[in-house]
């Protein structure tokens, strides 16, 4: 039995890098270090946070702060080491990869020195409001940190501030901003027909409305599954709300852009899970409609992903594929669907977070993303090919690897609920990813280069700080598909602490 216990840590866990990133920002103005020292530091302390978090609900407890608008059960206990545990590898990756492309003003003056404590100012800012998303327990406050985080990541996104830096940003901010204001309706008409059961101030937190969900007239529950659909969906990039994803993932830094898709993404899938699973054990035919709408995202984002030649482009329809397999699982709507989905959420959090930064190696070495130029960098990078591989072959869910122990839970838990059409869907979209990875990975590592501007004699491997970087999370890819009951005691009472599960 949990038990509810205050504590500071559900404030300390935003708080930290919230601090941080103003320390980095206000200190570090023309000392790059002071502001690099904070951001990692920054990243650190989080993580301890976090894990110490976990432990604590591990250990059965519910932790709340400031009464009960903040409150970490299971599920936030493994959104928040989640996403302080891919933000810490890809702040450490940062470090080098940041002073390698010099940024100059309209007068040609150097000012890259003056703008990365602005930089990892915003970059700790991103974290702190993610988490802040995932330890709240008000409605409406969880919109409010689902549209800071748009906020602060669409400056990262424009931060080289070149015109295809711009459009993206611009392109992130304004499709983003419209798509979650649908939430914010969902939330209001959430609340107000929540008041009369539960009165003005419980109906705003989320741990009491999943108890009057049920009351709600069946009109109005379709409906507002349906806007929490579209607000936190275009957050997460499901399709068809997706357009704006594949601009801000290849235009962002690549250390932003696995920010972007092994974190943020990641707390707007938390934020659509905590909202619509709620009606699932009144509206049953809901879980149909979620099932569907994930096949249709997993199968879109693998065609889309199949054509692309830049890859940080491939990367990001890639990553709406991947997060088609989210949304089926939990549609399921049984303890292994969501259990499955879950176990796919942490595995591409990692995973995908590890693809952007070897890209990132590369674009680093060789100041290309573009699979018609590269070749033969396997010879020159071999740690950062071996990491790649690691992660194509994991996202592809092939074994040992993490994917393939998540992936093949989702078939099950397809195969007992009797959607079948939904499995054939899932493993053709994994083959057809497999084919898309392996692509990649021959133009990019094998063969030779295709422009004559690219000398292998010229290309070295990364720096040590980003490929350690790497390392750890491929590492962790491995660990999570050799030994998955590691992950167990986590995603289990996680799975448990969605609304309607413990009702199949």
């Amino acid at each position: 039995m949990e038990q509810t216990a205050p504590s500071a840590l559900t404030q300390l866990v935003f708080f930290a890098p919230a601090l941080a990133g103003l320390l980095a920002w206000s200190l570090g103005r023309g000392r790059p270090v002071v502001s690099e020292v904070f951001a990692v530091l920054g990243a650190a302390a989080t993580f301890l946070v976090s894990a110490a978090i976990a432990s604590r609900v591990l250990g059965g407890e519910i932790l709340t702060g400031w009464g009960l608008e903040l409150r970490v059960d299971s599920l936030s206990g493994l959104l928040v080491l989640l996403i302080s545990g891919v933000t810490l590898p890809a702040t450490v990756f940062a470090i080098r990869y940041m002073r390698r492309r010099r940024l100059l003003d309209d007068n040609g003056t150097d000012v890259t020195d003056a703008l990365l404590p602005r930089f990892y100012g915003l970059y700790l800012l991103v974290l702190s409001t993610m988490l802040w998303g995932c330890v709240t327990n008000n409605i409406i406050m969880l919109y409010v940190a689902v549209e800071a985080t748009t906020i602060a990541s669409g400056l990262l996104v424009a931060f080289y501030w070149d015109r295809r830096a711009l459009e993206a940003s611009y392109k992130y901010l304004l499709l983003l901003t419209v798509g979650i204001t649908f939430a914010l309706f969902a939330s209001v008409l959430l609340y107000a027909s929540a008041v009369p059961h539960l009165g003005g101030t419980n109906a705003m937190l989320i741990s009491e409305l999943q108890g009057v969900a049920a009351l709600i007239p069946r009109s109005l529950a379709i409906f507002v599954v349906a806007l929490f659909v579209v607000g936190f969906g275009t957050k997460a990039g499901v399709a068809p709300f997706h357009p704006w994803l594949p601009d801000a993932y290849s235009e962002a830094p690549s250390p932003v852009s696995a920010l972007l898709s092994g974190a943020m993404c990641k707390m707007a899938a938390y934020a659509l899970a905590r909202t619509i699973t709620i009606f699932f054990p009144a509206y049953p035919p809901l879980t149909v409609f979620i099932v569907v709408l994930g096949a249709f995202t997993m199968l879109l984002g693998g065609i889309m992903a199949l054509v692309q030649d830049d890859l940080k482009r491939l990367l990001a329809y890639s990553s709406v594929s991947q997060m088609g397999y989210v949304i089926m699982g939990l549609g399921f709507g049984t303890y292994l669907g969501v259990y499955g989905g879950l176990f796919h959420l942490l595995h591409h959090g990692v995973v995908k977070a590890l693809l952007f930064l070897c890209i990132g190696a590369v674009i680093y070495a060789t100041s290309s993303r573009s699979m018609s130029q590269l070749g033969g960098l396997g010879k020159r990078m071999p740690v950062t090919a071996v990491c790649f591989f690691i992660g194509a072959f994991s996202i592809a869910g092939l074994p040992p690897f993490s994917g393939f122990m998540s992936k093949l839970t989702i078939f099950v838990a397809g195969a007992q609920a009797g959607m079948w059409s939904a499995v054939g869907v899932a493993i053709f979209t994994s083959l057809l990813t497999l084919i898309v990875v392996v692509r990649a990975g021959q133009a990019v590592f094998w063969g030779s280069p295709k422009s004559p501007a690219l000398t292998l004699e010229s290309v070295k491997e990364a720096p040590a700080s980003l490929y350690v970087a790497m390392a750890a999370l491929a590492a962790v890819s491995i660990l999570l598909g050799v030994y998955p009951q590691l992950a167990y005691p986590l995603l289990n009472k996680a799975t448990l602490s969605i609304a309607g599960v413990l009702g199949h």
